[in-house]
């Protein structure tokens, strides 16, 4: 029998009908784009994630540029952010006309390395070219970040903070979700992530206010919004709002339909990491002997595991081998940001980044979904046990 790497559809069959009927739902009541079934997932996703707001859009790399276009971030800016990540966290900065500035990451959780983040803040100062406006932490594989540690440089520094919880959606610290600490926390819904659509779409989470009303503006075309009206800026203006752009906006509007499949499984994602968090400490104890290093979590901290991640001295020959045996894998990211040709240019934090140029040829990714059953992972286990490098 195959080994799925991540299996959706034993959670459509789960869940035993629910996200056909709420789509047939949808359907049938024709709101097909920012319909009554965003608001009530906005509404639950909010309620989940400890915010007072929360904003669907068309995917997680709009969630990370549309705070970045409401804080007016541009040209001269620096935009700090981990190069061990996938592309949309760096890409959509010189969207804005700011430049990515590369931070290396911690060894053990992968997630963005405070005295690294210090440094680089202190060198781009020290340079006196670029202005120092906003942090992008990753919660890579769903783990959160340091954030209590990354809020106070932030603070000192007077620079925004976001949380990118594409893979990390769930994740705490103490309990607390990461919205306690950044001022945006940004999702991505695509089908692979632990809380997916069946398409594409995000959501930014936020508790203030006056940037809720800005980013709901700029999703939707920079048009006009309750606080620009009490301001009097469209005080004469009696038709649709959408007719009215008071800001230069874009297009960013997450479908009805993929709303209705993300309320349902919203319902049970609280329960979903629980499971998963109890697979993940299985494969710690099966594989802890076997490999370079298993993903541990700090105290008090839960990881979502969007992703089960090892590393091993011969991970190629690991790879070959599990191929083998019918286990699936995935390396990601295997040439870090700072080292593609499209972002190679951009600047590095002061001392490099040597904990992810190691980390790129030593990590792979083992199946990992909240439905994987013992037998399977057993499996998977003694392959990997069965390795002899």
């Amino acid at each position: 029998m195959s080994i799925a790497f991540i299996d959706l559809q034993a959670q459509r069959l789960r869940l035993a009908g629910k996200i056909e009927a709420a789509v047939q739902e949808a359907v049938i009541g024709g709101a097909w784009v920012m319909g009554p079934q965003v608001r009530q997932f906005e509404a639950d996703l909010a309620a989940f994630g400890q915010a007072k707001h929360a904003l669907g859009c068309a995917n997680g790399t709009d969630a990370l540029v549309l705070p970045l276009m409401a804080w007016g971030v541009g040209a001269g800016d620096a935009v700090f952010c981990p190069s061990f990540t996938f592309t949309a966290t760096a890409e959509i900065v010189p969207w804005t006309n700011a430049e990515p500035i590369f931070v290396d990451v911690d060894p053990v959780t992968y997630n963005m390395d405070p005295a690294a983040l210090e440094r680089a803040i202190e060198g781009i100062k020290a340079e006196g070219r670029l202005t120092p406006r906003v942090v992008i932490a990753v919660d890579l594989f769903g783990q959160p970040a340091d954030y209590p540690a990354l809020k106070a440089i932030c603070d000192k520094h007077g620079l925004k903070l976001i949380s990118d919880s594409a893979q990390g959606f769930g994740c705490t610290v103490n309990g607390d979700h990461p919205i306690k600490w950044a001022d945006v926390t940004t999702t991505s819904f695509f089908p692979a992530k632990p809380l997916g659509c069946y398409g594409d779409g995000g959501a930014i989470l936020t508790n203030d206010d006056d940037l809720a009303q800005e980013i709901d503006s700029y999703r939707v075309h920079g048009r006009v919004v309750a606080k620009d009206l009490e301001a009097g800026a469209a005080a004469a203006f009696d038709h649709d709002p959408k007719y009215l752009a008071m800001r230069i906006g874009m297009n960013s509007r997450l479908d009805t339909i993929q709303a209705a499949v993300l309320i349902e499984k919203l319902k049970v994602f609280g329960e979903e990491i629980e499971w998963r968090n109890r697979i993940a400490a299985r494969y710690n104890e099966g594989l802890r002997p076997h490999v370079g290093a298993v993903p541990d979590v700090p105290a008090g901290n839960i990881s979502n595991w969007a992703q089960y991640t090892i590393e091993h001295d011969d991970r190629d020959g690991l790879i070959a081998h599990l191929k083998e045996q019918g286990v699936p894998t995935a390396v990601y990211y295997p040439i870090p940001m700072h080292l593609q040709p499209a972002y190679k240019h951009f600047p590095r934090g002061e001392g490099g980044l040597p904990v992810t140029e190691r980390l790129k040829d030593r990590v792979l990714s083992l199946p990992m979904h909240a439905d994987l059953d013992e037998a399977t992972q057993d499996r998977i286990i003694a392959a990997v046990a069965s390795f002899k490098d």
